[in-house]
């Protein structure tokens, strides 16, 4: 579900390992905010987080979800709002190996990490939760305007648009292409140099340049995880995350 990498100069690599599509079910994310939060304190000096060739990550798993009672999905969703948190508030830089197709959850992921390195070719990445009748978060908002500006993370968030790699780099979602066997090698690369200056002053310095994302999970409360459940079990959002479903196991 959750493969650990060890790489020279203390990286580590996390790579999301749920196929077919690596789903993000409550035991992916569990798996996942555990790694993130205990990699520090086992050595990692830095971290990239990766997927399948083709595939970093479809997202929520919309299938299992749906099955969830609000106390179970509320439980997901804290889980899901931790594993942001904890890359958001990582001690130790993070590098997202956007290995392929990357929508919704997955996009969320890559956009809490310090670098983006995506793969080139047909894959695509965006926060298209609006075109499933769900509303993006405002510290998954606020994550991807520090990216990419307030304008045009409106524009992209209001019809949940879905950018192909280049369109991505140019809007600045993604940092880097790379071919897909090279987006691990080039997340690393990015990496190395970083850890080859003085510690102390460069995690103090992305510290404090970080700041403003790392304050969006300063107090739980405002997460606005009630709202987002009111949303998720709203008739609209219900019928269109069923109609998603059956349309999905129609292609099978």
């Amino acid at each position: 579900m959750l493969d650990t990498i060890d790489h020279d100069h203390g990286i580590r690599e996390l790579r999301l390992a749920r196929p077919p599509v690596n789903a993000l079910n409550p035991e992916l994310v569990a798996a996942l905010q555990q790694a993130l939060q205990r990699a520090p304190g086992e050595g990692a000096e830095a971290l990239v987080l990766s997927g399948a060739p083709g595939l970093f990550s479809a997202g929520l798993d919309i299938p299992t979800l749906l099955q969830l009672d609000r106390d179970a999905m509320r439980a997901f969703w804290r889980d899901f709002f931790g594993v942001c948190a904890a890359l958001a508030c990582s001690p130790i830089p993070i590098a997202a190996a956007v290995t392929g197709h990357s929508p919704a959850g997955g996009a969320v992921l890559a956009i809490y990490c310090d670098y983006r390195v995506m793969a080139h070719g047909d894959f695509r990445i965006g926060l298209n939760e609006v075109q499933v009748g769900l509303t993006v978060p405002d510290c998954i908002q606020a994550a991807l305007r520090r990216l990419i500006g307030v304008y045009r993370a409106e524009r992209l968030l209001v019809v949940g648009a879905m950018l192909e790699a280049n369109a991505a780099l140019a809007a600045g979602m993604v940092d880097e292409l790379a071919d897909v066997e090279q987006v691990v090698p080039r997340a690393i690369a990015w990496l190395q140099p970083l850890l080859q200056l003085p510690r102390r002053a460069m995690l103090t310095t992305r510290a404090l340049a970080r700041a403003d994302v790392t304050r969006l999970f300063d107090d739980p409360s405002t997460l606005g995880i009630e709202a987002f459940l009111d949303g998720w079990f709203a008739p609209e959002a219900q019928a269109t995350l069923h109609a998603l479903v059956e349309r999905l196991r129609s292609k099978r």
